[in-house]
């Protein structure tokens, strides 16, 4: 589909306006708007294309390495799926719905010491993550409550601060990390991938634990998803780089304790590392968008599956 200038200019100040407000930590976006011509209206489109087919309520995953911009696009969707197609978007990230640290704390002594820490799949509140999808889709509506997780706490915020969803969304973005993950052959998870693995998973209890949760509660879920996007990371060193760089954009809106140093986020993609290498070889044939992202953080590529 070809987008006239008329389809262009609805969006466009929107679009502009938004991305300023994210320019923070001297890291500025390049081409904007030869970026919205070619990657963003045509993932808009099919976004609206998939929703009219039936008019139901459509789920969008989007998925990518810590860093890869998956909430900046969301977001960058959802204002073009309203300006141009009147579709209400709902976005929320799986890593809202990460368990409470009391609850991994329980994880970390019944299973293994490194449930303690949030992100890999068994940290999740599947339930409540499933119950939510389920109460958003249904056709008779009531209010819905979704789950705000505080990265500089390491906790989940008491219910008075969760995002309230009033009306029936038409398009939900679901965004997170490990969004659409396979389970790995029980073969691959012999050999320890890092430092983190190699010490402190040397029966390789957390690697096998978080496999089976993904073949059997994850799958359910990401089942559900209806089109899937994936933003592919040009390396799992960019992923250390550019989680860096989030965690320095934390430091400057959040007062919590738990943010990382440097070092500190080292540690902590250890346990990111299996899946993410995994996902890098495995998801560019099983995404419906394909979105290559370079070294400078720009977007460089899309296919369509």
């Amino acid at each position: 589909m070809k987008f006239g200038n008329l389809d262009y200019q609805k969006i466009k100040s929107d679009y502009l306006k938004y991305l300023h407000s994210q320019e923070v930590m001297s890291e500025p976006f390049r081409d904007k708007l030869k970026q919205l011509k070619k990657f963003f209206l045509p993932i808009s489109n099919i976004i609206n294309e998939e929703h009219i087919k039936d008019k139901k309520v459509k789920i969008i995953g989007i998925t990518g390495g810590q860093g890869s911009g998956k909430s900046t696009i969301s977001n960058i969707l959802k204002i073009i799926l309203k300006k141009m197609f009147n579709l209400n978007t709902v976005i929320f990230s799986i890593d809202d719905f990460y368990k409470t640290l009391k609850d991994r704390k329980k994880m970390s002594l019944k299973i293994s010491p490194l449930f303690l820490t949030r992100g890999v799949p068994g940290t999740h509140d599947t339930k409540l993550l499933l119950s939510t999808i389920k109460k958003l889709k249904k056709s008779k509506f009531d209010k819905v409550n979704i789950p705000i997780f505080d990265k500089s706490i390491d906790n989940r915020l008491p219910k008075k601060y969760w995002q309230s969803i009033k009306e029936k969304p038409d398009i939900i973005i679901f965004e997170g990390w490990c969004i659409g993950a396979k389970a790995q052959n029980n073969r691959d998870l012999l050999i320890p991938i890092n430092k983190l693995e190699k010490e402190k998973d040397k029966n390789s209890t957390w690697r096998h634990y978080v496999n089976n949760k993904l073949k059997k509660e994850y799958s359910k879920i990401f089942k559900l998803i209806d089109k899937l996007i994936f933003l592919k990371v040009p390396s799992f060193k960019k992923v250390y780089e550019w989680r860096l760089l989030q965690e320095k954009k934390l430091r400057t809106k959040s007062r919590g304790n738990k943010i990382m140093n440097d070092n500190e986020v080292k540690n902590f993609i250890m346990f990111y590392e299996r899946l993410t290498r995994h996902m890098l070889n495995t998801m560019t044939k099983k995404s419906d968008v394909i979105v290559k992202i370079d070294s400078k953080h720009k977007l460089k590529s899309i296919n369509f599956n």
